[in-house]
């Protein structure tokens, strides 16, 4: 076993070539993930609300964009948008930000799909309610809708939020110096521990997702007994 080769590169798999080089391994990962759970999140509420619009102006493109995103793979929209992007804005994007937007994009269809069921498992009173005390339907949805569905769609979100998570590793592919990425250097440098290596990361990429799940198992509980206290 090698796993003296694992000592030598840890610092290479967490930040890459930081501070004399550019950040890369898993702190590109971090950075990739919590980017795009921000970006998508915004994205997929936005969309999630013009799905369930009674506008058929609003609906009909949220429809079309969530049903083309989700059956496409996300391979192929890290290409699109690292392949197009010279083509549409007239310059190379980097590599970083093509994947992000690329990760931002895919996951935002998921979470419209989310947001929409959460609001249609709402009673349909709640909405009837609210507009029979004359709010208009911007303001119910601001005050009375959304508050309670986001509430009970927090244990989904952080599931998606997982599964973006893994879904950087795919980055490496137009080559972003993510974790996937700073191994696969590494296993090309040494040619020596290529089991040590990837279970290494492996174990890392365990650790991120593990704790976010942990965090959803917690919020689910905590949501479940506030649900119970209320009923």
């Amino acid at each position: 076993m090698h796993w003296n080769v694992i000592a030598k590169n840890f610092d290479y798999f967490l930040i890459g070539g930081f501070p004399q080089g550019p950040l890369g391994g898993l702190a590109m990962t971090v950075l990739l993930a919590v980017g795009g759970i921000f970006g998508a999140f915004w994205l997929g509420l936005g969309i999630g609300l013009f799905r369930i619009s009674k506008l058929r102006r609003l609906r009909w493109p949220a429809m079309v964009y969530i049903e083309i995103i989700r059956g496409t793979p996300l391979l192929m929209v890290v290409f699109w948008f690292y392949f197009l992007a010279p083509v549409l804005l007239g310059k190379t994007l980097p590599e970083a930000q093509s994947a992000l937007i690329a990760l931002i994009v895919f996951t935002s269809a998921y979470i419209a799909e989310i947001v929409r069921a959460g609001v249609e498992a709402l009673p349909k009173g709640q909405m009837e309610a609210a507009r029979g005390t004359g709010l208009n339907h911007f303001q119910t949805m601001t005050h009375v809708i959304l508050p309670q569905a986001l509430f009970n769609m927090i244990p989904s979100f952080v599931n998606q939020f997982v599964s973006l998570t893994k879904d950087t590793s795919l980055a490496f592919i137009i080559g972003v110096n993510e974790l996937t990425k700073a191994a696969t250097q590494v296993n090309s440098r040494t040619l020596t521990a290529p089991t040590e290596i990837f279970i290494t990361i492996a174990l890392l990429y365990f650790v991120i997702c593990y704790c976010l799940t942990e965090l959803s198992r917690r919020l689910e509980k905590h949501i479940n007994r506030y649900q119970a206290r209320t009923r």
